[in-house]
């Protein structure tokens, strides 16, 4: 089967991954360096990651993808028309490697899919981020227990405000 069939033409349970190309942000580092490093690692199942997502090459090989939302999430196509994005997209890459093969099966599980989908949280905040002369992202991210990071100063807490009635007196 050819590459350029669309993912919505047919339904691609059971068929086999011969080959998986992965689609990467040409204009982010992180996304570089993790495409040459995956060229430099040994591979069961071969590996292309040589496709840049948004090209006029990406467009043509694969005509039935959402071309925008590859720049914005990890994606990662099979031979057979097979389409994974985000945390999948990692496990199969993963799988797809002679010395992380066990890992990816630890992150298929409910509990290493948790892992898995943090990892793609974190690499998209990365990527998100916009360097600055203060560090990796700039500012600090809160989140709503009162702990925030900053990457100037660490982690903080700060106990939520009693301001709005909602906390219990003893």
């Amino acid at each position: 089967m050819s590459t350029t069939a669309s993912p919505a033409d047919r339904d691609t349970t059971g068929v086999p991954v011969r080959r998986l190309t992965v689609l990467y942000d040409a204009d982010c580092s992180l996304c570089a360096f993790v495409r040459d490093w995956l060229v430099r690692q040994p591979q069961l199942v071969p590996l292309e990651p040589v496709v840049a997502a948004g090209s006029a090459e990406a467009a043509a090989r694969f005509p039935g993808l959402d071309h925008r939302a590859t720049l914005e999430e990890i994606t990662v196509v099979g031979d057979g028309g097979q389409v994974y994005r985000g945390a999948a997209a990692w496990i199969v890459t993963l799988w797809a490697l002679r010395e992380h093969r066990p890992l990816a099966h630890r992150l298929s599980t409910p509990a290493g899919a948790k892992v898995a989908k943090a990892a793609v949280l974190a690499a998209a905040k990365w990527r998100g981020a916009r360097r600055t002369e203060a560090g990796w992202g700039g500012g600090a991210y809160p989140r709503a227990d009162g702990w925030s990071f900053d990457p100037r100063h660490g982690w903080t807490f700060t106990p939520p405000s009693c301001a709005d009635g909602s906390c219990a007196t003893d």
